[in-house]
């Protein structure tokens, strides 16, 4: 694996690790002031990753370097202990001491970086009030809403003035109608954060509206990395493809189509000069019919059967069997008019216009 030099901005991070019978082997970077969310199923090695950069988990060959510091290269000899690394580390399930007031608890993050006692609780005042927790400073982390105890770890991993800040799931354990509010106020508070930030999560919408850039690991590896928009527009696995909403489909161009490797052929717009390549249809791209279409300009016609039926927000998802297979999104009225249930048979119909193309990097 490429070196990354021993003096970086930010962060970088190259070589393999092991947790239990999990491997993560990887090379990625981070820049001041970055934020990347690292989003993937679970399993895929997003908190590894983390655990790695902390100290927690060490690596087995490679090399870690932050702010210019090497933190962790097996092959010279160099291993920074985790409470020297100056690493800002907020854990999924906050892990606030119970028994220490709000005060106290993020007192205890300067106090880890050794300053005195007043001058960690006059940091870690401060810090509060930045987040906008001043107001419980004497409360107890059990009387504490999940937001807020969110915002008092973030305070904690802040008052230790890290080189980087780490945030496993921070929204994870948050209920739906506080998640929005939280994850605006988030992207808020570490704007102002001059390290690198790496957010793990799960949730598309995190990675959306939170990054910078995306970075997609499974099974242990990098298989995508690019700016939200990029991730979003372009998914390169089926698992992408299927949080991000998008049919994705994997073939090769032939006479002017493309050729699907699950059986089926689409036409589109355009085509990339080669010859491997992904192609997404959105659901709400696509158009049922309980008969065959007869319009001329419709390029992309194929048979199906519905094998699933379920609701999403304001519309109807349908799962169609067919070359290729697609998910469908249309109305209630339009299910109910159709008088489409599983087992039905229909056809499918989507313009080349709307059906992107771009090249795969299998591998």
């Amino acid at each position: 694996m490429a070196d990354l030099g021993v003096v970086v901005t930010g962060l970088a991070v190259s070589g393999r690790f092991a947790y239990g019978d999990f491997v993560l082997d990887l090379q990625m970077s981070a820049a001041a002031g970055e934020l990347v969310v690292v989003l993937g199923p679970n399993g895929s090695g997003k908190t590894t990753l983390l655990r790695g950069i902390a100290g927690l988990v060490p690596i087995e060959h490679g090399r870690i370097d932050l702010s210019g510091r090497v933190l962790d290269a097996p092959a010279q000899g160099t291993w920074v202990e985790p409470e020297r690394r100056r690493v800002g580390y907020v854990f999924q399930e906050y892990r606030l001491f119970p028994h220490l007031s709000v005060l106290d608890n993020v007192a205890f993050g300067a106090r880890c970086n050794g300053l005195g006692r007043r001058a960690a609780l006059s940091a870690a005042g401060d810090w509060l009030d930045r987040l906008g927790v001043a107001g419980f400073a004497d409360r107890r982390p059990d009387a504490l809403s999940g937001g807020q105890a969110q915002r008092v770890a973030l305070a904690r991993a802040l008052a230790s003035r890290p080189d980087v800040l780490l945030l496993d799931e921070p929204l994870a354990a948050l209920d739906a109608t506080t998640r929005a509010d939280v994850r605006a106020a988030l992207k808020d508070h570490v704007a102002d954060f001059h390290g690198p930030v790496l957010i793990v999560t799960h949730d598309p919408v995190d990675a959306l509206v939170l990054a910078h850039r995306v970075v997609v690991l499974q099974e242990g590896r990098i298989v995508q990395q690019g700016s939200p928009l990029e991730i979003a527009r372009r998914p390169a696995t089926a698992y992408l493809a299927g949080l991000m909403g998008l049919n994705l489909y994997a073939g090769r161009v032939a006479d002017g189509r493309v050729i699907l490797d699950g059986g089926g052929n689409l036409v589109a717009a355009a085509l990339p000069g080669v010859e491997l390549v992904h192609v997404g249809i959105r659901p709400s791209a696509l158009t049922l019919h309980t008969q065959r279409p007869e319009q001329a300009s419709t390029r992309n016609v194929w048979p199906g059967r519905v094998t699933g039926i379920q609701p999403l927000g304001d519309r109807i998802r349908l799962e169609v069997d067919g070359a290729p297979a697609a998910l469908v999104d249309v109305t209630a009225a339009a299910v109910a008019d159709l008088r489409v249930d599983v087992g039905a048979s229909v056809w499918l119909s989507a313009k080349a216009t709307e059906v992107e193309v771009y090249p795969r990097h299998d591998g």
